[in-house]
């Protein structure tokens, strides 16, 4: 008797937790539907992809030097954007900042308000043309497409925000808020010359933006498993950079006397105990923020445990886990990605390096991530220490719930309707990071959409845009510098 007691107790029990789990599970929130607060503005597709198109015929590859080929790019770009853009140029002010970057300024009529700042990068990756089906840097329109370097990254935002600033000038428009447009010449190698030194300038004038918003999302379809509409991924962080040099000298000698554990031995053994104990997983805010908002449309299990995540959160860890992607946004990641040692065959090395790359999540410090690793390897033998000039902290993470995150998907909506508005951050780094200190909160988001068979495009071959899509950007902007200006 007593043990059937027992037992109604016990499916009483999971019965409870059960029914609790499917009650929070209902709890999530509906989609809302937004209506635009004003029509989309009307563009000439033809002459804005064109620009477009020109635009990218600038070779701008930003180099660790001045060569002429960078100088004669660079201003020949620059040029091009003054002759392209004349109502730009004749109503906002424009500040040249190091050799060839940009900030543009649209004086708001409330200047009590703080401006919001649109950046973007004027620089672009080296491409060759064997493999390409045009040239990187003809610029051709074909197919319903604008092709080469710059078409995704980052010469379509940069230009498709002056083209929505151009058709509000046209339409006699005026911002209530300040609008801010700045572009770096070098964020593809470390945004020193540029938005370093845009940032720099900002702080020296006292500025401080209610928001930033750079590349780093996207409008995704049939990237996120389980969901079949499209994705704007509106990211709210992005993490910090940090690799290490692992060095280790010993006294080397012949290969028929070794030593228990040689130097290949010893460094082999502190990069498996680094990849078996990586930095514990943490569901950091706009991760969390992204979950919750597309659980709705997520499968039953996997609803009830972002619904339930509060206590089911280590199931829903061990979960993410099982994705090299979703491993990366809860955690900071551990990848060894070179390993050099010995000269020959028979030869015991007298020394050898490891190099490890670390991606940080925000709130992990550089300093945690060295301690962390020196705790790990247990090998005082073993020097340690930051190798690369790219190396930064995360900067803090925003607030998707904030104002301006609900201006950006309110845009979102407006012109991507179908599109699942969510949160997340940036795995890589962007401009934005540099503009921390500047800012209230900071965004990342380029509204074009964005399919697997282009992860291969950017920094690669046959970079390319529909020219449709590029129409829906310059629209998205507009609407975005609309809903910005009011005050909140």
């Amino acid at each position: 008797m007593l043990k059937k007691l027992l037992l109604a107790l016990v499916l009483l029990t999971l019965l409870g937790i059960v029914g609790f789990a499917a009650w929070r599970t209902a709890q999530l929130p509906p989609r809302t539907v937004i209506t635009a607060s004003a029509p989309l503005i009307a563009v000439d597709r033809a002459a804005a992809a064109d620009r477009l198109a020109q635009g990218i015929r600038f070779a701008t590859v930003a180099q660790s030097g001045e060569p002429d080929d960078e100088r004669v790019a660079f201003t020949g770009f620059l040029e091009f954007l003054r002759t392209r853009f004349p109502l730009v140029h004749e109503h906002l002010t424009l500040d040249r900042v190091s050799e060839y970057s940009l900030l543009y300024t649209w004086a708001g009529s409330k200047s009590e308000l703080p401006p919001v700042l649109l950046a973007a990068h004027m620089d672009v990756v080296p491409a060759v043309a064997a493999g390409w089906t045009h040239p990187p840097f003809d610029g051709v329109i074909a197919d319903g497409f604008v092709w080469g370097r710059g078409a995704l990254d980052d010469k379509n935002s940069l230009l498709a925000i002056l083209e929505a600033a151009e058709a509000l000038l046209q339409l006699g428009y005026q911002p209530e808020r300040t609008l801010m447009f700045a572009f770096g010449q070098d964020e593809e190698i470390s945004g020193e010359r540029g938005a370093t030194a845009i940032a720099a300038l900002l702080a020296h004038r006292e500025i401080k933006a209610a928001y930033t918003l750079d590349e780093g999302g996207a409008v995704t379809h049939g990237l996120v498993p389980g969901i079949a509409r499209p994705v704007a991924s509106v990211m709210a962080g992005e993490k910090g950079y940090l690799s290490i040099r692992m060095k280790l000298i010993a006294d080397g000698g012949h290969s028929s006397t070794p030593p228990p554990h040689g130097v290949v031995g010893r460094l082999a053994r502190a990069v498996t105990r680094l990849e078996d104990q990586p930095m514990p997983p943490r569901l950091i805010a706009p991760v969390d923020a992204m979950l919750a908002r597309l659980a709705p449309d997520m499968n039953l299990p996997t609803r009830v445990l972002v619904a339930n995540r509060d206590w089911l959160s280590p199931v829903l860890l061990r979960a993410l886990q099982a994705s090299r992607t979703t491993n990366a946004l809860i955690r900071t990641t551990t990848a060894t990605t070179m390993f050099n040692a010995g000269v020959k065959d028979n030869v015991l090395p007298a020394s050898g390096e490891v190099i490890v790359n670390f991606r940080l999540l925000p709130g992990d410090s550089i300093a945690h991530v060295l301690q962390h690793v020196r705790d790990t390897i247990g090998d005082d033998g073993i020097s340690i220490e930051p190798i690369a000039d790219f190396n930064h902290e995360a900067p803090p993470a925003s607030d998707a719930s904030a104002p301006p995150f609900r201006q950006i998907e309110r845009a979102i909506n407006e012109v991507f309707p179908e599109a699942l508005v969510t949160s997340g951050i940036v795995l890589g780094a962007t401009d934005n990071r540099h503009y921390a200190q500047v800012r209230a909160q900071g965004y990342n988001f380029s509204p074009m959409p964005y399919g697997e068979e282009d992860e291969s495009r950017i920094h690669g071959i046959d970079e390319r845009i529909a020219v449709a899509d590029y129409l829906k950007m310059i629209q998205f902007y507009a609407q975005l510098m609309r809903e910005s200006t009011a005050a909140q």
